[in-house]
């Protein structure tokens, strides 16, 4: 098994969890979908030997992408009550 085959698995193996972290900072179960769509383009070419603990590393970049999700949400609305 190659590393990229490990990492799809172990992404895989945590989706539950990582979707649940986005749906809870999204509020949308579409939008967290997304979230964990950007994640994993982010991570799919990460070399995951560099990684202590896995199921936080993938919280984390699902967190970081949920937050860019939530800023570019309040700069559309910015823009459109202009």
């Amino acid at each position: 098994m190659d590393e990229r085959e490990w990492l799809t698995e172990r992404f895989e193996q945590h989706r539950p969890h990582l979707r649940a972290v986005a749906y809870r900072m999204l509020g949308s179960v579409s939008e967290a979908d997304d979230a964990l769509q950007e994640a994993w383009l982010r991570i799919r070419d990460q070399d995951p030997a560099t990684v202590e603990n896995m199921r936080a590393w993938l919280t984390t970049v699902v967190g970081r992408v949920s937050l860019n999700i939530l800023r570019s949400r309040r700069a559309r609305r910015e823009e459109l009550s202009v």
